[in-house]
Formats: structure tokens, C-alpha cells, sequence
């Protein structure tokens, strides 16, 4: 029986990539031997956020440790973290005039610290070179262990972002290695430190209406006041199949439904990501 393939909706069309700024972002990146997950990731958003010369940094290499079902980032050994990458990223942040930084990572399980104290060196750099600039940090789980993600914490970055990717139904197939309560416990950890907690998750991999509110209540409930949504795009035909291309409309009612339960930012719309206007979440 032949695949049945799934033609995206116009409302996920993205116009190819152009512009003065985001040449000059991608010549940045590329002398400093950066990463970001606007390539990595396959972000829809990069034509828009890089023309407007912004950028989410990805630090701790390209290569990640772990093997979710609906990441394109690439999985297998990496290299050691890279020594001088803190003092590049701060640099390139100055050069592109960033008021707001995103900043993420892959998964380095292979590390004591999960990379912990390489990202203490990131934030601190950058706010050394860079003090007018607010930082959002996309971090993973470290394993849960409450020292490392309390050494983030300690660095001050306005926000701390950790996506629950799904609903808690699906967590096990979508996520090869993080636990969705275990994420819960992050953000808890997050928001009761003072900082804004943020999360995200992606929709269309057979997740419910229900399961989505369901999933707002359990960010609410560990104190998470920012939650993005956007439309899951299968990445090649290795990763998850797109179950459902969800309607503008129904991103529009979760965002109408995470405003009233609490959230004081909800980000939902088909092609919104982490990142995506992620500098109106400084705000308290």
C-alpha cells in the first residue's frame, strides 16, 4: 500500500529567505562558526525573524544526544563543548545590536553537568559584552537534577523557557528520553525562583482539544505564565507523521482559552514557534 501523503494548507506557505538583514544575520552566523535553530531545526520563522535581524543561538554544538521522533536536529556522538563559543556568541549578539537573545541547546547527556556550566559562561558573557540586552534561554531538562538547573537559574536570564514538546498521552512516543512530569518539575523550579517560566508545545501529532487545555491547567499549575503553540512539521519521512493540519481558527481558540485560564502570554497560530515573539515575554 502506497504512503498517503499530506499537502500542507496555504496557511503554512513560507516565502523563501531574503533581504539586506538577513544576509548580513546569516554572514554573522557563519564567520563565527554559530549555530542556530532557526538552520537546525528547520524553522519556518527563520525568513521572518532573520530579516528582521534577530536569531535563536544553539550552543553546546549541532549534535544532540538524544533522538526525539520529531526533531531534525542531528543525534549521535558530539564534539566537546567548544571553549571559546561563549565569548563568539556574546560578540555576535553585539555586532547584530540584539535588544533580546534567544539562546537553546541540544541535549548533551554525555556531559557530568549536561552542560550546565557551559551555559552559566554563555549568559554571563553575553551579558558582560552586551548589558542592554535581555536573554531568553530555551534549556533542556538535565536530567532533572535541581543544582544544574539551579545554576541557569542563579545567571539571571529574564526568561527560562523548557518545552513540554506534547500532551502527557504522548510524551513516551514523541520524546525519546525526557519524562513529561519530570519538565513539569523544571518549570515549577523555574517559576518559583522569580523568573519567567515559559513553555511550548506542538500540535498535530494526534493530541486532542481536551489534551491541550488539559496540558495549559498543568503549566498553570507549576506557576508557567508564557505558553507558545504551533503546528508540527515532519521534519523528513524518518520522523512522526503529521496526524492533523490544525486550523488558524483552533490555534486562535487556545489562545483565547490559555489568556482566560491565566497565562499572561499565549503565542498559538500554525506557525509560531519557541521563539516566536519571544521578546513581549520579557515583560512581567
Amino acid at each position: 500500500m502506497s504512503e498517503t501523503i499530506m499537502h500542507k494548507p496555504d496557511w503554512l506557505k513560507i516565502r523563501i529567505p531574503s533581504g539586506k538583514e538577513y544576509v548580513q544575520v546569516k554572514e554573522i552566523v557563519k564567520r563565527h562558526n554559530l549555530h542556530t535553530i532557526c538552520t537546525s531545526g528547520l524553522c519556518p520563522n527563520m525568513a521572518d525573524c532573520w530579516g528582521r535581524g534577530t536569531a535563536t543561538f544553539m550552543i553546546l554544538g549541532d549534535i544532540c544526544t538524544r533522538s526525539c521522533k520529531f526533531c531534525a536536529t542531528k543525534t549521535g556522538k558530539p564534539d566537546p563543548p567548544d571553549p571559546n563559543e561563549p565569548a563568539h556568541l556574546a560578540e555576535s549578539v553585539k555586532l547584530m545590536n540584539l535588544k533580546h537573545c534567544v539562546i537553546t541547546s541540544v541535549d548533551r547527556d554525555d556531559l557530568s553537568d549536561g552542560g550546565a556550566a557551559h551555559w552559566v559562561k554563555t549568559i554571563e558573557a553575553v551579558k558582560l559584552l552586551n548589558p542592554t540586552t535581555t536573554i531568553e534561554v530555551l534549556i533542556p531538562d538535565f536530567q532533572g537534577k535541581h543544582e544544574l538547573i539551579q545554576s541557569v537559574i542563579n545567571v539571571n536570564p529574564e526568561v527560562i523557557s523548557h518545552n513540554l514538546e506534547t500532551v502527557r498521552r504522548l510524551t513516551p512516543l514523541v520524546r525519546s528520553a525526557a519524562k513529561y512530569d519530570r519538565s513539569l518539575e523544571v518549570i515549577r523550579q523555574i517559576a518559583a525562583s522569580g523568573i519567567i517560566a515559559k513553555s511550548g508545545i506542538m500540535a498535530g501529532l494526534g493530541e486532542t482539544s481536551i489534551e491541550v487545555l488539559e496540558t495549559m491547567d498543568d503549566l498553570l499549575a507549576v506557576g508557567c505564565s508564557v505558553m507558545t503553540i504551533g503546528q508540527y512539521l515532519q521534519p523528513t519521512r524518518a520522523h512522526l507523521p503529521v496526524t492533523e493540519y490544525i486550523h488558524p481558527d483552533k490555534f486562535a481558540e487556545w489562545k483565547e482559552a490559555g489568556l482566560k485560564k491565566g497565562f499572561r502570554f499565549v503565542e498559538s497560530a500554525p506557525l509560531v514557534r519557541s521563539s516566536y515573539h519571544a521578546e513581549k515575554h520579557v515583560k512581567k
